[in-house]
């Protein structure tokens, strides 16, 4: 029961039931009025016929009287006199007296007839009536075989176009259910897996070019979480494998690591732990929901808080002369975030001196950073934004980066709808372009 219901509501079965029942309906409309028209016309016809005889049945009745309808056959005709007696008759129309009124329809030994009538005029100058019947049998019997086979014929008509419409359907649908059986057997586990695409340019064939670049982006989605997931786990593994270590050392031989070195490790290495798990989790919420609804924010201020709070550190020289006023619409947290990665990337690979920029440029506002550094090489400079890229493996360890902070650059500012890219510094190092549209 199941199947046979899951199979009616088939897209095949919808189609097919859909268009039998617009056909039928189209059909059994049209031959109703088809038959009602042809009706009018054979009727039409016999009353046309009706009328010829009448006018001629008068003619002779006024020139020769009442009894010139005498002998005639096959039709019904009779003078009617004022009184209601018929005064004479054909051969078929014996008394009673017919209907007067035209257009009367009238039964006679079984057999249905139309009768029209007038006034007629008679020799002896007294009026009379004349009707006069054409039989409707001819008409009723078209009438009847029409519709007999139309009754026949619509129903074999529609089911007929109703199994060639399922075969048809089901043969047009053939190729989407390969693909969906196809698709039902990706496994998480098959790499590389596509679609065979049929070479007949239709929809169908776009569909499999569709599910197979559907696939390619599950794979190439799937590789990224595989590294990550491997990235991720060998960054968390080496702080937690150095304290470890120093607390083995401890245990081990207490003279040689205090307890003060201990939690100098220990309060180091959690730290760097800290900014691993919080720069992950940044990651994950951008990937999962992007950013908030977009609030004005002075991106200006939020350069100027960096450029006050490296100056109190005092590690490099910072150029704040450039920052202007630019207002945007995002979220004010995510794009601090963005500010500070930039500048504590600056601050680290800096020989003494960085930059900072904000102005309005058309429609965006532009984000500078500069340092006095090594630069970027031209071929590194689209993967130092991948995750847990270091171009200075050594060093950045050693001044706590993670390898997150220009991921979360790269894709706070794509899910602001902006971009960032690298060049040469007027300062002789990188420079950091971010483009955020102007707002608010």
């Amino acid at each position: 029961m199941p199947e046979r219901r899951r199979r009616l509501r088939s897209l095949r079965a919808r189609t097919t039931f859909g268009a039998v029942a617009l056909v039928l309906a189209a059909l059994v409309v049209g031959s109703a009025a088809f038959v009602v028209v042809l009706r009018l016309v054979l009727v039409e016809g016999v009353r046309s016929s009706a009328e010829s005889g009448l006018e001629q049945a008068s003619a002779r009745v006024e020139a020769d009287g009442a009894g010139a309808v005498d002998g005639y056959d096959d039709v019904l005709v009779q003078v009617v006199g004022d009184d209601g007696r018929v005064l004479a008759h054909g051969d078929d129309a014996d008394p009673p007296a017919l209907p007067t009124d035209d257009e009367s329809r009238w039964t006679h030994d079984g057999e249905r007839w139309l009768l029209v009538s007038d006034d007629v005029d008679l020799p002896d100058g007294t009026e009379a009536t004349i009707v006069f019947g054409s039989s409707l049998e001819s008409a009723d019997t078209a009438t009847t075989a029409v519709t007999t086979l139309l009754a026949i014929g619509v129903p074999v008509l529609v089911a007929l176009m109703g199994v060639g419409t399922w075969i048809v359907v089901g043969r047009s649908l053939r190729p989407v259910d390969r693909i969906r059986r196809e698709v039902d057997a990706v496994r998480g586990d098959a790499r590389g897996a596509r679609i065979a695409v049929p070479d007949t340019g239709d929809e169908v064939a776009r569909l499999a070019d569709t599910m197979n670049a559907m696939l390619e982006r599950l794979d190439r989605s799937a590789s990224a979480q595989r590294q990550f997931v491997a990235d991720a786990s060998h960054e968390l593994r080496s702080p937690i494998a150095s304290v470890r270590q120093h607390a083995s050392v401890a245990a081990a031989h207490p003279d040689r690591i205090g307890v003060g070195e201990l939690a100098e490790v220990v309060t180091a290495e959690n730290d760097r732990l800290a900014r691993l798990v919080d720069g992950l989790l940044v990651l994950s919420k951008l990937d999962e929901r992007g950013v908030a609804d977009g609030r004005a924010v002075d991106l200006d201020d939020l350069v100027l808080a960096e450029v006050s709070r490296v100056r109190s550190a005092g590690l490099v020289t910072v150029d704040g002369s450039g920052v202007g006023p630019a207002r945007v619409l995002g979220d004010a947290g995510v794009l601090s975030r963005v500010v500070r990665n930039l500048v504590d990337n600056a601050v680290r690979h800096a020989s003494g001196r960085i930059a900072l920029g904000v102005r309005a440029e058309a429609t965006w506002a532009v984000l500078t950073v500069d340092d006095d550094g090594v630069g970027v090489p031209g071929p590194e400079r689209d993967r130092v934004f991948e995750r847990f890229v270091r171009l200075d493996e050594a060093r950045s360890r050693d001044d706590g980066g993670s390898g997150l902070g220009l991921a979360i650059v790269r894709d706070a500012v794509r899910a602001h709808g902006g971009s960032v890219v690298i060049e040469d510094a007027p300062l002789g190092g990188a420079r950091f372009v971010v483009r955020i549209a102007l707002g608010g």
